[in-house]
């Protein structure tokens, strides 16, 4: 015979204030998606990092990128780059935890030379439209409809990548 009372217990009552009170919203945070690319007029390793690092710290102050923000970020050249690991620039603004992944594109004839692209894995509430995507130098071929980018204080750009990168030298112990 079964007794109720060992297996049965009463139900839990939600309060009578939520019932009143609409629960707040929280921002959803998901992983999104931040793309960019920009070109080099020769395979040298200076050339390669800086404007990486040009073009890195675009994509960070026109999108508010954090570094604990970010997942990972993949970072492509063309062939005829192989000078640097464009992802050492990465680190060089602080990205010291994010997984970095460097690679080549498809060799597609006729497709755009020396040209550096970068896809950020980024965790943020920020809504796909509100993503700033950033193409300089000749890859503004790449996307036209993204080629537009806000006015931007470039010495202000330029004293921040240095702070940035030394840092990186007093913390990593090594030199550009």
């Amino acid at each position: 015979m079964l007794q109720v009372g060992l297996w049965y217990s009463q139900p839990i009552t939600t309060p009578a204030w939520a019932h009143i009170t609409p629960p707040k919203e929280k921002p959803v945070m998901v992983c999104r998606g931040v793309r960019g690319a920009t070109t080099v007029t020769s395979n040298s390793r200076q050339e390669i990092l800086r404007e990486t690092r040009r073009l890195l710290a675009l994509m960070i102050r026109l999108n508010g990128i954090e570094p604990e923000d970010i997942a990972s970020a993949i970072f492509t050249t063309t062939r005829d780059i192989n000078a640097e690991f464009p992802a050492l620039a990465a680190r060089q603004l602080g990205w010291w935890d994010a997984a970095l992944l460097c690679g080549h594109e498809m060799d597609v004839p006729g497709s755009l030379p020396r040209c550096i692209r970068i896809l950020v894995h980024w965790n943020t509430d920020k809504k796909p439209a509100d993503i700033q995507h950033v193409y300089v130098g000749e890859a503004v071929k790449l996307r036209p409809d993204k080629a537009q980018l806000p006015p931007l204080d470039e010495d202000e750009l330029d004293d921040w990548i240095e702070q940035q990168v030394s840092a990186w030298e007093r913390i990593s112990g090594r030199s550009r």
